[in-house]
Parts: structure tokens; C-alpha cells; sequence
């Protein structure tokens, strides 16, 4: 049997359909579906396929689902279908179809849901993206999971997948950092210089003010000792120091940025540096490119709706016909100073990664970023590329119930090496994924940490661990060869009767759909949802255990409801482990 039983039963209706409507044009047959109904009590499984060929076969679509249905009726692996609705045709299966997925589940181990429908079409994600000027903090960490799972997710099935950083440290917060470095240089150095008298006479002020800095001081002097700085209380010419602390604090932060992640599990393949762009000329040639296309022009835009901008006048500019691709009005691609916009620098970076032969970009942005989407796909499109987005909402940490305080070395956020000392990279991981990415979530430290049904953390790792404790005592009980995998795969499967157990059954042969439809919307939190009714079936078998003897896991007297038992158990421990590795997180064997 195909891992996937709604795949398998989608060809079997598509057949008796093809019986009961000869000649339906392949376009159609290809969008037959068959999913679970709304409501469970109408079976496992419901096709739109007789509303599909009402139209093309000039019949009613109630007289084709009833004709359907009967087709269906006598296949072996249904035991009932019958017309639904205006033209749906609704299926039960026989308990051996779903008893039959159990040893594909024990062979297929943790590649349980794995496809190749995603073979051949490489996806760049590129996710996190901070700038390089402090700590990661808690900001950072939902984009850094979703797009981390989501990664993993579309390489199971079967995308070849890039994780990538893109290093914002073209930008005048890069230079801003660099003198706040420079700072505190001088202050490792011992000047007399004041704080405010130096904010007052650096170029940029003095924006960013974190203890975290302190150290980067003290590696400056460590390396270069006392000749970027001038004597005195005074500033050296930037020329003197201005590239080398540049250079060299940028290199300290994304070290650092890197390490946070890597404490999350989050492990990039590629870095990509926006001030490399501009230096090798990539901004230029994306601009020409466009141009060549006749969609870059000089223009003059109107002045932005609904706002009141003191300083906006009428000026000539270079503009990209964002509106040609559904973009609300042209974009600029420089400033006035003849610099290039952010949006120009953008558009060479994704010029860059279809360069690299990407047949589908995926990004992962904050939600403060959603009035930007159109125009980047405006130019993505205008360049031969597709771009889609995927938008993190902002996240509110508590701890007691009230706001978890900022940290002091940081300044002004709560860093991410925070959150990791306070519950873990996986309770980090988990939670993330346990809402929608676009709306807002609270992650509320005490109930992460809590050993309740409402932590759905702790919930299934429980679940896995104790699958994992009933099959250690199997294999003290029976030894280890008895429940290895391939063994339970072999064992009689009918004792599994139980609609408890049936129930199971159904949610596991769920799966290879689920990560199907969770790849194709984006949405990996799907994989959370999955786990945690999975951990509830699971839950509800071993309380009943514990109440109704002849539903134990393990019964001396019983050997066959035994195996066929384990074999439920193992396939679900299996399934668990395989949703936990999309997530990136580590399944629990025991708990404490």
C-alpha cells in the first residue's frame, strides 16, 4: 500500500469515475480530490469528483455520485459509500485498510510522509536576516523557527532546499554600529572622553547603547591596540578606524548570531552579505536588467496618500514599474543622494539567488515588513522569478503573568539566549509552531514549562515517551529482536478492533497528507496541530488501559492482541518522531 491512503484512494475513485463517465478530459481528473469530510461521522473520506463531472458529462451530479458511489461500494477496501450533499460521495473504509498501514509506517521509520513530489524544483528560504548590530532576540525567533521547519518541511517532500541568511550590513545602522563600537574602544582604552560629548560629535550619534558591546571594546583593543585612536579626549578621523571596526564588529555580531541560532538548532547553509552586492556591481547589473525590459524609468511620483510629509517635494527619480506587475503605485530605486534605495539593493539580491538557479524563493519576514511583499514580488516576477512570503507575527513573552523583563545586557530586548536558559531550544521550537505565523501569539513561560494537557510541549513528548516505556518492557518481556520494527511489521494486525483504536489508526494514515498540505500552504504549525491530536488518541488508549484490562497494550495471556498492540504503539512512536523532526525537535524517550 502507498504511504499516503487519501493518494491511494483518490486513483480508485478517479478509476470508477472514469467507469461511469467515459471520456473526461485529463485536466479535470486532475482535480479530483479526496479529503476527510467536515464532520468524522460521514466516514473517513469525501470526493468532489461527481460535482467535477456534472457540467462535461451534461448530467446531474446527484445521479453520477449515486452511480459512483455503487462503483466504489465494490471495491475491497470500502465499506460503504454513499451519495452526500449536492453531488459528494462519502467513504468508510474497511478497518483493514487502515490495519494494513501499519507495517508501511514500521518500514518507512521516521520517513513516514516523505515524497518526491517536490523533486527538481529547488527552493531558496531564506529566514531570520537580522541585521548585525546586537544580540538575537525574542523578534527574531519566531521568523527563525517557521522558516527552519518550514525548510525541513519541504525537503520531506522532496524539494531541495537552501536555508539562507541575508546580511543586512549595507545600511546606516551597520555605520551606526560601528561607532557605538568605536565607543566602547575608546572606553576599553581608558578615555576621559564623556558618553554625551561623544554622541554629540560622532556621526551617527550614538544609537546603540547595550552592555553587549563591551566586549567587542575590549577584542578592538585586543587586536589593535591603541592606533585607531587619537590622543586625548577626542575622535580619531574616521578614516583612520572607521572600515576596520566596521569590518571587524560586524564579523563579532553575525559570530555571535550564528551561535544563538546554532543554540536553537537553527543551522544555515548560506550567508549572503548586502555590502557585497553593491561592491561586485549587482545592484547595477539588476537595474539594467530591468531596464533592458523597458520597466525602469526616470518619473516623478505623486505624493504618498493619507499622509502629511513636511519635507516631501516633487522630484524627478528613478523609478521600477512596480505597477505593471500589481503593485499599487512605481517604486523608487534611489535617493536623492543618488544612493540606492533598500528596495534596489533587494531586488540584486533576488536577482542573485535566481542566478543560482532557484525555481522558487521563499522569504520569511517580520509582519511589520506586509506593505513590502507586492513590490518584491512585483520585482521578482519582472525578473523571471516567484517569489512567496511568509509573514511572523510579533510575539509577547510572560512569566507569572505579567511581561518578562528586558535584559540588562542587551539594553532594550529580551535576547534569545533568554528565552533558551529559561525552558530550552525544543520548548522554544515547539511553541513557536503552535499558532499560525501570522497571528499574534503570547508565549507564556510558566504554562511552556508546566506538566499539563495544556502544554502541548510536554503533552507529546509525553505521548512519545510512553510509547517508547511500553515497548521497553515489551522487549524485557519478549527480548529485543520480538519488537524490532521489521518484526511488528510482520505480526497479524485483526485484533486491532477497538473504534478507539481504529480512531488511531485513521489520525496516522492522516500524516502523508497533512505534510503534503502543510508544504504546499506554508504553514508548519500544521505539524503541531497534527502531533498534539495524535498525543490525544494516544493518551485516551492508555487511560482506558488502565481502566478496561482487555484494551492493555501488554496481556501475558493475549500474545497476538499483544503484538498487533505494539505494533500500533511503535507506528505511532514512529509518526510522532517524524512530525518532531520537521519541527527540529528532539523526541523524549523518558520523562522525569
Amino acid at each position: 500500500m502507498d504511504q499516503n491512503i487519501f493518494a491511494s484512494m483518490r486513483v480508485r475513485v478517479v478509476r470508477a469515475l472514469c467507469a461511469v463517465v467515459p471520456d473526461l478530459p485529463e485536466d479535470l481528473l486532475a482535480k479530483v480530490e479526496v479529503a476527510p469530510p467536515r464532520e468524522a461521522g460521514h466516514g473517513a473520506m469525501a470526493t468532489n469528483a461527481a460535482l467535477l463531472a456534472a457540467r462535461p458529462a451534461r448530467r446531474k451530479p446527484q445521479e453520477i455520485a449515486a452511480a459512483l458511489a455503487a462503483a466504489l461500494a465494490a471495491d475491497p477496501l470500502v465499506a460503504e459509500a454513499a451519495p452526500a450533499g449536492p453531488g459528494f460521495v462519502n467513504i468508510r473504509l474497511h478497518p483493514r485498510a487502515w490495519r494494513d498501514l501499519l507495517p508501511v509506517i514500521l518500514r518507512a521509520g521516521e520517513h513516514y510522509g516523505d515524497t518526491t513530489s517536490g523533486a527538481g524544483v529547488r527552493v531558496n528560504v531564506e529566514y531570520v536576516s537580522a541585521n548585525p548590530t546586537g544580540p538575537m532576540h525574542i523578534g527574531h525567533c519566531r521568523g527563525a523557527v517557521v522558516g527552519d521547519a518550514l525548510a525541513n518541511l519541504l525537503a520531506k517532500v522532496g524539494h531541495p532546499v537552501t536555508k539562507e541568511f541575508y546580511v543586512n550590513d549595507a545600511g546606516n545602522q551597520v555605520s551606526a554600529l560601528a561607532w557605538a563600537a568605536y565607543w566602547r574602544y575608546l572606553q576599553a582604552l581608558g578615555t576621559t572622553m564623556t558618553e554625551e560629548k561623544f554622541a554629540a560629535e560622532a556621526s551617527w550619534g550614538l544609537q546603540y547603547r547595550g552592555d553587549y558591546l563591551i566586549p567587542v571594546g575590549l577584542a578592538l583593543v585586543d587586536k589593535f591596540g591603541g592606533s585607531l585612536a587619537a590622543p586625548g579626549p577626542r575622535i580619531a578621523p574616521p578614516d583612520v578606524w572607521f572600515l576596520e571596526v566596521r569590518a571587524f564588529t560586524i564579523a563579532v555580531m553575525l559570530q555571535q548570531i550564528r551561535d544563538d541560532l546554532a543554540a536553537l538548532g537553527v543551522v544555515h547553509d548560506v550567508f549572503v552579505h548586502e555590502h557585497d552586492l553593491g561592491v561586485q556591481g549587482k545592484v547595477q547589473a539588476a537595474i539594467a536588467e530591468l531596464a533592458a525590459k523597458d520597466l525602469v524609468y526616470e518619473g516623478v511620483l505623486e505624493p504618498p496618500k493619507g499622509k502629511t510629509i513636511d519635507d516631501w517635494e516633487p522630484r524627478e527619480q528613478l523609478l521600477f514599474r512596480a505597477t505593471k506587475f500589481g503593485d499599487d503605485v512605481d517604486r523608487p530605486l534611489q535617493k536623492s543622494d543618488g544612493s540606492f534605495t533598500y528596495f534596489a539593493n533587494d531586488i540584486a539580491y533576488h536577482a542573485d539567488k535566481i542566478a543560482r538557479g532557484f525555481d522558487l524563493m521563499i522569504d520569511v519576514w517580520g509582519a511589520d515588513h506586509g506593505g513590502y511583499v507586492k513590490r518584491m514580488q512585483a520585482a521578482t516576477r519582472a525578473l523571471g522569478g516567484t517569489l512567496d512570503v511568509v509573514l511572523c507575527q510579533i510575539v509577547h513573552v510572560l512569566k507569572g503573568g505579567q511581561p518578562l523583563r528586558m535584559s540588562k545586557r542587551a539594553g532594550t530586548f529580551i535576547t534569545l539566549s533568554d528565552l533558551l536558559d529559561e525552558v530550552g531550544p525544543d520548548a522554544v521550537r515547539f511553541t513557536m509552531l503552535t499558532r499560525k505565523s501570522d497571528a499574534q501569539m503570547e508565549f507564556d513561560i510558566d504554562q511552556v514549562v508546566a506538566q499539563t494537557r495544556e502544554n502541548p510541549v510536554f503533552y507529546v513528548q509525553y505521548a512519545h515517551a510512553r510509547c517508547r516505556s511500553v515497548l521497553r518492557a515489551a522487549a524485557a518481556e519478549y527480548g529485543e529482536a520480538a519488537v524490532a520494527p521489521e518484526a511488528l511489521a510482520q505480526v497479524p494486525l485483526d485484533d486491532l478492533q477497538d473504534p478507539a483504536e481504529l480512531a488511531l489508526l485513521r489520525r496516522l494514515g492522516g500524516w502523508p497528507r497533512l505534510v503534503e498540505g502543510a508544504a504546499l500552504a506554508r504553514e508548519p504549525h500544521r505539524i503541531a496541530f497534527f502531533l498534539y491530536d495524535l498525543a490525544a488518541d494516544f493518551h485516551m488508549l492508555w487511560h482506558r488501559g488502565r481502566d478496561d484490562a482487555a484494551l492493555r497494550f501488554l496481556q501475558a495471556d493475549a500474545p497476538a492482541a499483544t503484538f498487533a498492540r505494539l505494533a500500533m504503539v511503535a507506528a505511532t512512536a514512529v509518526s510522532i518522531r517524524s512530525g518532531l523532526a520537521v519541527m527540529g525537535v528532539a523526541p523524549v524517550e523518558e520523562m522525569r
